[in-house]
C-alpha cells in the first residue's frame, strides 16, 4: 500500500488528510466519496508515524500473533470438534460450539475467523490456510486432505494424535533435562553466594597479614571483584548478547542456518534434536502417505514440522530428488541425516512395494533411540556436573585455605 498526503479546503479553512491507496488516483476517488471538500493538492508521502503506532497498537491488542497456537487447547478443541463431526453434525455447528468451549483468546479468534468463512461459503480448507504459520502446514494438509475425501473427522482425529504424539515427546524432554537444569541453576546461586558472602571476609584476613597470596586465592578475589563492582554491567551485556542474537537468529536465515548447523554439534543436545526431528518427520510423513496424501505434499507437511533451519534445507533434498524423478532412498541418502541402515531400508521397502511398514519401523527406530536418549540424559550429564562441581570446590579450597597454611607457618616460626 502507498500513502497519500491530500490538502483541501472545508469552507474557509485548509485541512490534511493522509490516505492509505493502492495508487494516486484511487486515493483521489477515496476523498472524494467523503465529501469532505474542495482537494487542493495530492502527495505522496511515507507512512506517517501515526499509522504505524496505530497499527502496532492494534498488533498488541489483536489475540492473533505471529506463532504458534497453544497445542494442548487447539488438540482439546480437534478432538471436540471430531467427535461432532461423527456424531453428523454440520460443521459449521461444531466449530461454533468449538469456540464457546475454549478459553485460549488466539485459537478463539482464529476459529471465529474460520467460521465466518465457511458461512461465507468458502471451503475450509482456503479458510484455515490464512492460518498456516499459527495451525501449522500438517494441520492444513490434515484437514484438506479430509474435506477431499469425505472423512474429515478422520482426518482430524488423526492430527490430534499425530499433534498429541509430538507433544508427548517435547514434554518427556522437559522432564528428563529438569533435575540437571535445577542442578546447575543451584550451582550458580552457591557460587554467587559464596563469592559476594564469603570471600570478602577471607580477602580482609588476608589483606592484613601482607603474605603473597596463592594463584587461587587471586582467582577467587578477582572474580569477586568483577561480581561485585560490574555484576550489574555483566548481567546486562549478557541480556543485550542474548537479544542481539535472538534478533539476528529471527532476522538473518544465514545467522540461523549456521546457528542450528551448530547446534546439531553440542553434546547430548544435537542428539536430542536430531533424534527428536528426524524421528518427527518420518512419522509424520509416513502417516500423511498413508492417508492419501500426494507425496510432494507430505513431503512438505512433514518437513514443516521439523524445527532446526539446517535440518530443513537437507530435508529438501528428499523432495528434490523426487520432483526430478529419482527414487526416494536416493534423496534420504543425499540428505546425509539417516544413517546408511535407514536408507537401506527405505530402498527395501520402496523396491518391494511396501514403503509404509519399513517407515513404521524407521519411525520406531528413532522413537527408540530419542526414548534412550532422553530416559538417560541425567546420567549422561551427571559426569559433566560432577566435575563443575569438584572444579568450583577445589578452587574455593585452595583459594582459602592455601593463604590460611602459609599464615599458620609464619605465625608457627
Amino acid at each position: 500500500m502507498r500513502y497519500f498526503k491530500i490538502d483541501y479546503r472545508q469552507g474557509k479553512k485548509r485541512e490534511t488528510i493522509v490516505l492509505e491507496a493502492p495508487s494516486k488516483i484511487d486515493a483521489i476517488g477515496e476523498f472524494r466519496q467523503m465529501t469532505l471538500g474542495v482537494m487542493l493538492s495530492v502527495k505522496e508521502v511515507s507512512k506517517p508515524l501515526s499509522l504505524r503506532f496505530r497499527k502496532w497498537i492494534e498488533a498488541y491488542r489483536s489475540p492473533l500473533r505471529k506463532r504458534r497456537v497453544a497445542q494442548e487447547p487447539y488438540i482439546a478443541t480437534l478432538r471436540q470438534i471430531a467427535v461432532m463431526l461423527d456424531a453428523g453434525l454440520p460443521i459449521n455447528q461444531c466449530i461454533e460450539e468449538a469456540i464457546r468451549s475454549t478459553e485460549d483468546e488466539m485459537l478463539k479468534a482464529i476459529l471465529t475467523s474460520i467460521l465466518a468463512d465457511i458461512e461465507s461459503g468458502v471451503s475450509l480448507t482456503d479458510a484455515v490456510e490464512p492460518f498456516r504459520l499459527q495451525l501449522g502446514s500438517i494441520s492444513v494438509s490434515m484437514l484438506h486432505l479430509g474435506e477431499q475425501t469425505g472423512t474429515l473427522s478422520e482426518s482430524i482425529q488423526k492430527l490430534a494424535d499425530i499433534l498429541e504424539q509430538i507433544q508427548h515427546n517435547r514434554r518427556e524432554l522437559v522432564r528428563a533435562t529438569r533435575y540437571p537444569l535445577f542442578t546447575i541453576l543451584a550451582m550458580m546461586a552457591a557460587f554467587v553466594v559464596v563469592i559476594v558472602m564469603v570471600v570478602p571476609q577471607f580477602q580482609e584476613i588476608f589483606a592484613e597479614s601482607g603474605a603473597e597470596l596463592p594463584f587461587p586465592t587471586q582467582l577467587l578475589i578477582w572474580v569477586e571483584h568483577a561480581v561485585t563492582r560490574y555484576g550489574p554491567f555483566i548481567l546486562a551485556g549478557a541480556v543485550a548478547l542474548s537479544l542481539l542474537f535472538s534478533y539476528l537468529y529471527g532476522k538473518y536465515p544465514k545467522v540461523r542456518l549456521e546457528a542450528d548447523r551448530l547446534m546439531l554439534k553440542i553434546y547430548i543436545v544435537g542428539k536430542v534434536m536430531h533424534y527428536a526431528m528426524v524421528g518427527r518427520f518420518v512419522y509424520i510423513f509416513n502417516v500423511l502417505l498413508n492417508a492419501g496424501i500426494p507425496i510432494t505434499d507430505a513431503l512438505d507437511a512433514a518437513i514443516g514440522v521439523v524445527e532446526n533451519s539446517y535440518m530443513r534445507r537437507q530435508l529438501e533434498k528428499i523432495k528434490r530428488a523426487i520432483e526430478e524423478g529419482r527414487p526416494l532412498y536416493d534423496g534420504f541418502e543425499e540428505s546425509g541425516l539417516f544413517a546408511n541402515m535407514i536408507v537401506q531400508m527405505v530402498k527395501a521397502g520402496e523396491q518391494g512395494g511396501a514403503l509404509g511398514t519399513m517407515l513404521q519401523k524407521v519411525t520406531k527406530y528413532y522413537q527408540e533411540r530419542y526414548q534412550h536418549i532422553v530416559d538417560n540424559v541425567a546420567s549422561m550429564i551427571e559426569p559433566i556436573l560432577i566435575a563443575a562441581i569438584a572444579g568450583f570446590v577445589l578452587v574455593l579450597a585452595l583459594g582459602i585455605f592455601l593463604p590460611m597454611w602459609s599464615m599458620a607457618e609464619v605465625m608457627g616460626m
